[in-house]
């Protein structure tokens, strides 16, 4: 396993959910962990902890965070994408115009924020030799069960994406792995009754899974976590 004390490893969406879980872990096991918040004033914090500006909807935020983190550290050995969004919109029963402002939104937030999150951070990930890629996916970016079309559509195209940073990184010493998990208690699921919120995927849990994938060494690379609180029979 690597040793986390001195690698700096960015996340995306760490002010809640499921990102602010992956920070809070990688923070415990020693990484130095640099945040990408719309609101980098409201980090907690940490002295191994530093917080950036970054918007997905701004194409410049990626090579400005980025810029920012090399300026301080000098280094980046990992970045997790875990910035994401989730409008519900049917297929069919549901206003066009509105479906696809929908699929435009999280086009964007889910798909072309981590496109150019990696594209910026690139160089730096190869310079290492041991960069990891996290990417927080969906079960819905394997199947479709609910009325969730755009959701899963800009899913299944970031799992494109993940398995050609697997693809390309592999030569560099660039390991990736994507995390799809179902319903996990956070923001997305405020809908859920409190016993259900119970018994689902919790955001630490996951955050484990992330903590393992950042340190297994190149010769043990994981391309993919299907993580599910019920059976299904795909898996």
């Amino acid at each position: 396993m690597l040793n986390p004390e001195g690698r700096v490893i960015l996340v995306s969406g760490s002010s809640r959910g499921i990102g602010q879980a992956i920070a809070d872990r990688l923070l415990r096991s020693g990484f130095t962990v640099s945040a990408g918040l719309r609101r980098p004033g409201a980090a907690p914090a940490h002295p191994r902890l530093t917080a950036y500006r970054y918007d997905a909807d701004h194409d410049d935020s990626a090579r400005e965070w980025i810029a920012g983190t090399i300026r301080d550290f000098g280094r980046i050995d990992g970045l997790v994408n875990a910035a994401g969004i989730l409008k519900k919109t049917p297929l069919i029963d549901s206003d066009q115009a509105e479906l696809f402002d929908a699929m435009d939104r999280m086009w964007q937030v889910n798909v072309k924020g981590p496109v150019a999150l990696v594209r910026a951070a690139w160089p730096h990930l190869m310079a290492c030799g041991e960069g990891r890629v996290v990417n927080v996916s969906s079960l819905s970016g394997k199947r479709i069960r609910t009325e969730t079309v755009a959701y899963s559509m800009s899913k299944y195209a970031l799992m494109a994406l993940h398995h050609d940073i697997r693809r390309i990184g592999w030569p560099h010493g660039i390991r990736a792995t994507a995390l799809c998990p179902g319903a996990v208690n956070t923001a997305m699921h405020d809908s859920l009754d409190p016993s259900s919120r119970a018994q689902i995927t919790q955001p630490e849990d996951l955050a484990e899974l992330v903590d393992v994938a950042l340190r297994l060494p190149n010769n043990a690379s994981v391309a993919e976590i299907l993580v599910n609180w019920q059976h299904e029979a795909m898996f």
